[in-house]
C-alpha cells in the first residue's frame, strides 16, 4: 500500500498513432469515445484552449498540423503549437503565458529525449507542475510525450537486447508521476523486455506498457483508467522475490520472479495504492 497523492491535474498518456479522425476502420467512434475526445472531455469539451508542444518530433510543422485538424473535428478551434526548439525557448514570457491559459497540454511523439533537455527545469516546467498539483489542468502525451511524463524516463534500447543489463537507457522526465515508468507501442514493437528491464533497475516503480491508439486517464497519481482501441499492460515488481540486476554485469541475461502482470482494455479501471483492478463487464459498450 502507498500514501495517496491528491491532484488536480489529470495526466493521460497516450501509446503513439492515435486515431486523428482519418482512419475508415477504427474500433471506437473518433468524435464521442476516440482518445482525442477523451482528452479533450476532461478539460473543457469544444471550449478547451489546446497547446500542442510538437517539441519531440523532427518534423514538428506536419504534427502541429495534424493536431489542429484533429481537434477542429472534434469542434474545438483554439489549438495553439508551441514548438520549443531550445531551452531558452521555455524562458520566453509569451510562450508561458500560453501554458499558463491553457487547459490542455499535448506533448507529441519524436524523441523523448528532445522534451526534456529542452523543458525540464525551466520556467515552463515548473508552471505546468505547479499547475498539475493545483489545477485541473489536462497534461496529455502520445508516445515520447508519454514517456516524458514519468522522473526515470525510457530514453532508448533495443527490444531485442531487452533484458540484458544495460540494454535499456534511462535519462530523467518531467517527473510528472514519479511513481510510474512509461513505455509506448508496446505491443506492436515488442518491448515487454525493455520496461522488465527498466523495473529491474527501478523496482519501486509501477511499470505501464500502452498500445497504439490506447492510453490512460490518470486522476489523483493513482486511480487509472484505460481509453482507446488497444491494451495497457501494468507491471508491478512490488511482489518481486527474486531480481539479479544488483548483482549482474553489463550485458549480462537477467533473471527476476514474482512479477505481476495485468492486461487491462478500454474502460478497465486500476487504482495505484492498493493495487485493485476493476474490469469493464464484456456486455458494457466501449466508453
Amino acid at each position: 500500500m502507498i500514501e495517496k497523492r491528491i491532484t488536480k491535474g489529470i495526466l493521460i498518456p497516450v501509446g503513439g498513432n492515435e486515431d486523428k479522425g482519418d482512419r475508415w476502420n477504427s474500433r471506437l467512434n473518433f468524435s464521442e469515445k476516440g482518445v482525442l475526445s477523451h482528452i479533450l472531455q476532461e478539460a473543457k469539451g469544444k471550449e478547451s484552449k489546446v497547446v500542442v508542444i510538437p517539441t519531440a518530433s523532427k518534423i514538428p510543422e506536419e504534427v502541429g498540423h495534424s493536431y489542429i485538424k484533429a481537434f477542429n473535428k472534434l469542434g474545438c478551434k483554439e489549438v495553439s503549437i508551441l514548438n520549443i526548439t531550445r531551452k531558452n525557448h521555455s524562458e520566453n514570457k509569451e510562450h508561458l503565458r500560453l501554458i499558463e491559459q491553457a487547459d490542455c497540454i499535448m506533448f507529441s511523439g519524436g524523441n523523448q529525449s528532445r522534451i526534456s533537455t529542452k523543458i525540464k527545469d525551466t520556467t515552463l516546467h515548473e508552471i505546468l507542475k505547479q499547475r498539475f498539483e493545483s489545477e485541473p489542468v489536462v497534461i496529455a502525451g502520445t508516445s515520447a510525450g508519454a514517456m516524458a511524463m514519468a522522473e526515470e524516463m525510457i530514453a532508448g534500447g533495443s527490444s531485442s537486447e531487452a533484458l540484458q543489463k544495460g540494454a535499456v537507457i534511462m535519462k530523467k522526465g518531467l517527473g510528472f508521476f514519479p511513481e510510474i515508468i512509461i513505455d509506448t507501442h508496446f505491443v506492436r514493437r515488442g518491448r515487454f523486455g525493455r520496461l522488465a528491464e527498466a523495473l529491474a533497475k527501478y523496482p519501486d516503480k509501477l511499470g505501464i506498457g500502452l498500445a497504439e491508439d490506447t492510453g490512460l486517464i490518470i486522476k489523483n497519481c493513482n486511480e487509472f483508467r484505460v481509453i482507446g482501441s488497444g491494451m495497457v499492460i501494468v507491471m508491478d515488481p512490488s511482489n518481486l522475490s527474486h531480481n539479479s540486476y544488483a548483482q549482474l554485469k553489463t550485458g549480462t541475461p537477467m533473471s527476476m520472479s514474482n512479477l505481476t502482470t495485468h492486461i487491462l482494455a478500454n474502460g478497465d479501471r486500476f487504482t495505484m495504492d492498493n493495487r485493485e483492478i476493476e474490469i469493464l463487464p464484456i456486455t458494457s459498450s466501449f466508453v
